[in-house]
This record gives structure tokens, C-alpha cells and sequence, in this order.
């Protein structure tokens, strides 16, 4: 079934901002998202090819219980708990775009024995992405991976 209220792809990352309308316009002015749609000022929804993300007021406490009550806090320095990654079609283009952005570059593209070219940046809350191109048809054997339900 279609939902109108919701994006269409199969996993939708969540990600937390001191300010969500200020991180939206970012993201879609340094990475190429689209805003797909707006709830508030705490919520929005973007979308990048057939993917999306969900961002969200950050906030500690949030939990099943009572999301309502928690309250938004900083992100701690040094602290990775997750990152994104992202699939684009030319990746120094891409690059070179959410450089120009102000995006920082924790690794600028470089080429992968596993045949993908890769940079990563983190954005202005902190949130680690990953973009990779692919640039060959390589083996996961020959470069140490180990296939197990390879399509």
C-alpha cells in the first residue's frame, strides 16, 4: 500500500539536529537531498534518488514511553554511533559540490580495492556520510570479503 505521508524506500535512516529546518536546507544545498515533506519545525523528510532520511529534533530521553517529555542536547565531541551511505553517480562531482557547501571532508575520494570510489564528510550536526560510486565489478573474494547471499 502507498502512503502519502511517507517515503517510499525500505530503510529511512533517523537522523538528530539542534534545528531541523536549518539542517534540511543544508543537507539539500551541500548533499543534493530534497525535501519530500515538512512536519513542523521537528520533523522533515528528504529524499535522494530512491532513498531517504528522516530528520528529527535531537533529544535526550526519547523513548517509547514518553517521547513528548524529551529535551535536546548537543552532540558529544568525538562520538560516532552511526553514519550514512550514500550511492551517487559521480562522486567527485559530488565532492567537490558539498565542499564548496561547507561540508567537512573527514576523507576526500579515494579508489577501494572493492571497487568503489569513496569520500566522507560530516555535516553541521555532526552526522558522518559516506558517498561511493561504483568504478569496477570486483569479487568480494579478491579483496577479503566473503559472499553469502550475493544477487
Amino acid at each position: 500500500m502507498v502512503n502519502r505521508s511517507s517515503p517510499t524506500a525500505t530503510v529511512i535512516p533517523v537522523l538528530g539536529y539542534e534545528d531541523v529546518s536549518t539542517a534540511s536546507d543544508w543537507l539539500c544545498d551541500a548533499f543534493g537531498f530534497r525535501v519530500r515533506l515538512r512536519i513542523g519545525n521537528h520533523r522533515a523528510q528528504l529524499v535522494f534518488g530512491d532513498g531517504a532520511v528522516i530528520v528529527t529534533e535531537r533529544r535526550v530521553g526519547q523513548g517509547i514511553d514518553a517521547p513528548d517529555r524529551a529535551e535536546p542536547r548537543p552532540p558529544h565531541p568525538n562520538e560516532l554511533s552511526h553514519a550514512v551511505h550514500v550511492r551517487v553517480a559521480d562522486v567527485d562531482q559530488h565532492y567537490e559540490h558539498a565542499r564548496q557547501r561547507g561540508a567537512r571532508i573527514l576523507r576526500p575520494p579515494t579508489d577501494y580495492p572493492y571497487g568503489e570510489r569513496q569520500y566522507t564528510a560530516e555535516d553541521l550536526g555532526g552526522h558522518r556520510w559516506t558517498f561511493s560510486q561504483s568504478i569496477a565489478d570486483v569479487a568480494p573474494e579478491d579483496w577479503g570479503g566473503t559472499p553469502v547471499e550475493i544477487e
